[in-house]
């Protein structure tokens, strides 16, 4: 949400059953304690849960359209290099189809499995999304 928008309470108009408006708000409140990034315009919108209008709702979609649009992907080698048994993990991470972020690395200590190796290569996604 661009901070130069002016959402006011009398901007649009009002909704005619607001409480699909107010459970998808109440969701991104939850969803902010993981997603600081949109805790502005959470709580922007969060202001006008009593009388939301058409305004609000559009403003609402685009908070969800943003969360859709980013995508991750991961994938760990278990025990791929034969010298040293160690696995090689790799993520790519796309904002819509544009590709923002990559990552390919040989890990600096050996997994016990390869479900190991695909949690480890799934955190440092996580981490690196986030």
């Amino acid at each position: 949400m661009c901070s130069s928008i002016k959402i006011t309470a009398t901007t649009g108009t009002p909704m005619q059953n607001p409480t699909q408006y107010r459970s998808i708000i109440g969701a991104l409140q939850y969803l902010t304690m993981t997603r600081p990034d949109i805790s502005f315009a959470v709580n922007r919108l969060s202001q006008y849960m009593q009388q939301p209008s058409s305004e609000h709702w559009a403003a609402c979609k685009r908070i969800l359209r943003y969360l859709s649009d980013i995508q991750g992907f991961t994938d760990a080698d278990w025990a791929g290099c034969h010298d040293d048994r160690k696995w090689t993990s790799g993520y790519c991470i796309f904002l819509g189809v544009n590709l923002i972020n990559w990552c390919s690395k040989k890990q600096t200590v050996v997994a016990r499995s390869s479900t190991e190796s695909e949690y480890r290569a799934l955190a440092l996604a996580t981490s690196e999304i986030i």
